[in-house]
């Protein structure tokens, strides 16, 4: 019998766990050395990872019962214009090299995503090991990773503020609640269930510390995860509520001027830090960070909050999907005054026409519809970008974990 006609897809259980994280190892190129360096050894990765197959949508092609190709799908939650999503996290993914270019993955990635639709999860997202690959799969670019390097002489000048920052250990349960308050007003941005914390912290050296800015009330607004090594202080991720605590962080790092010659650093979104240094002839990069694909257009819909309008607007479009045959055809989308959208699965003249991962950049108002038009992503006229430009949301996505 040959090889393919062996092959059977089911669900990864716990038998398979140990199966489960030698794949994960191979095709990631995790190897003994490195995680000895951070204190990992093999049981307690093992263990690490049974969550994930007791929580998770886990489901691989088996030959015989060898594990050969496999995918994750994490339960999580992200917040979309103040709106909370189900999504499903992908994740785990991966083939044995001698089992490549049997259209494995697009069969696992399929039936991933008909498990998503099935339990509401409208959305997807994804670190990706190849943007090409994906993009091909229906998923497209939705965030950025912004690094900055701020040399010790170009640290911002203390100012004063009413609240105080408070080093603590990173276990400390105040991390999630600031967390919790940020996110939830945070456009984008996952809402960490004991799962998504799990993996926030999993390959996290063991001297990474936290320091928590509090307002004159006492009210936790805001958190710098960070560790200093070779006089370099190093951030993980800062998060503030607002403004104060926003200087209150940055005077807390600056208050280490005399022990480091610099500070490296990520942010998640596309504010240049320099423009708020004094001193803002400063290092940056920037590169996409997460993708995502709307899995079920009409779900993720009836949730989305357009903008209000002064009366009922409507707009014909055609979708292509790659793999997904609910997504595909005409539609018409119907914005009521409130904002409140509706999708309805047919449509005389189509005004618009773009595919699955247009829709989900543009809606998460990654890109906007006016630029998107620029670089022919939308076959349309002005006017119908017009329309698009009143009805969507323009706020840029925010996320910060790796999964």
């Amino acid at each position: 019998m040959s090889r393919k006609k062996r092959l059977k897809m089911k669900e990864v259980e716990l038998e398979h766990l140990e199966q489960y994280n030698q794949l994960l190892r191979y095709v990631f190129q995790v190897t003994n050395h490195e995680l000895q360096k951070i204190g990992w050894e093999e049981r307690e990765i093992i263990l690490a990872k049974s969550p994930v197959l007791e929580q998770a949508d886990v489901i691989g092609w088996f030959d015989g019962d060898k594990l050969v190709s496999q995918l994750a799908v994490y339960p999580f939650q992200v917040r979309l214009f103040n709106k909370t999503y189900q999504m499903g996290g992908v994740t785990g993914v991966g083939t044995f090299p001698e089992y490549s270019n049997l259209g494995l993955m697009d069969k696992l990635l399929r039936h991933a995503l008909s498990n998503m639709r099935e339990k509401k999860q409208s959305i997807s997202y994804l670190f990706p090991y190849s943007i090409p690959y994906y993009r091909r799969k229906g998923w497209e670019i939705i965030s950025n990773k912004m690094t900055f390097e701020v040399k010790d002489y170009q640290l911002p000048k203390m100012k004063q503020i009413a609240g105080e920052v408070e080093r603590m250990s990173t276990e400390n349960k105040i991390l999630e609640t600031v967390y919790q308050r940020f996110a939830m007003q945070a456009h984008g941005a996952m809402l960490r269930n004991e799962l998504a914390w799990d993996e926030y912290w999993r390959w996290d050296f063991e001297d990474l510390t936290a320091a928590v800015y509090y307002s004159e009330d006492r009210q936790p607004n805001g958190y710098v995860l960070y560790w200093i090594a070779d006089e370099v202080f190093y951030i993980k991720e800062m998060i503030f509520v607002n403004e104060e605590a926003r200087i209150g962080l940055w005077n807390f790092i600056s208050a280490h001027f005399s022990m480091v010659s610099k500070v490296v650093g990520n942010t998640y979104t596309d504010e240049p830090l320099a423009f708020l240094l004094e001193d803002a002839d400063i290092k940056e990069t920037i590169s996409p960070y997460y993708m995502a694909r709307i899995v079920d257009l009409e779900q993720f819909i009836s949730q989305y909050p357009f903008k209000p309008q002064l009366m009922d607007r409507q707009l014909t479009f055609s979708l292509h999907d790659p793999l997904l045959a609910w997504n595909q055809g005409v539609f018409t989308l119907i914005v009521t005054k409130n904002g409140q959208g509706k999708l309805v699965r047919e449509g005389k003249k189509s005004e618009l026409k773009l595919d699955i991962q247009t829709m989900t950049t543009m809606l998460l108002s990654y890109k906007s519809p006016d630029y998107l038009y620029k670089i022919g992503r939308l076959a349309c006229d002005l006017k119908t970008v017009e329309l698009l430009e009143d009805i969507i949301e323009q706020q840029t996505p925010y996320f910060s974990d790796y999964f």
